[in-house]
């Protein structure tokens, strides 16, 4: 069986491999004028893959860990990233209505640029909300539990 530091290497490493991921996957979005289901699908193969990268190390690693190595920093660490994962699932709440609005009108197979999201639906605006909030939470989130992440591996594996 690998050691102790060399799992804790390969945690790290492919955390910080989602980061990539999730940076263009946002691009895809910020640089499409109009979501088309193509846009969509794209973004959609892009960001999975971070989302895998990172919550594998996480349940299969990281969780398993929590209560032997539980102190402030690590408590912190675990708050934080559970945070993120929170603000991710807010941000599907308002994706999953988006996604059905958008369906309905048949958006995605015919986009149409002229076409208002926030006629589609009288709570448009509040969906569009809850995905802004959820995705820009879930990074800010990501991010700290990063960099917490990264300080204690250099901690407690590197100045040992």
């Amino acid at each position: 069986m690998a050691d102790e530091t060399t799992l804790a290497t390969l945690a790290a490493l492919t955390v910080t491999a989602s980061l990539p991921f999730y940076l263009y996957g946002a691009w895809i979005m910020i640089d499409a004028e109009t979501v088309s289901w193509d846009v969509l699908v794209y973004h959609l193969k892009v960001i999975f893959p971070g989302l895998v990268l990172n919550t594998v190390p996480v349940v299969t690693w990281m969780m398993p860990r929590l209560l032997q190595q539980l102190n402030g920093l690590s408590a912190l660490h675990a708050i934080l990233g559970l945070q993120a994962y929170a603000m991710l699932v807010f941000a599907l709440t308002g994706i999953v209505r988006i996604f059905q609005a958008k369906w309905e009108a048949d958006l995605y197979r015919n986009p149409d640029p002229t076409v208002s999201l926030d006629d589609l639906h009288e709570n448009m605006g509040a969906w569009r909300g809850r995905l802004r909030i959820g995705v820009f939470g879930y990074v800010i989130f990501w991010f700290l539990a990063w960099l917490l992440g990264v300080y204690r591996y250099v901690t407690g594996y590197l100045l040992v």
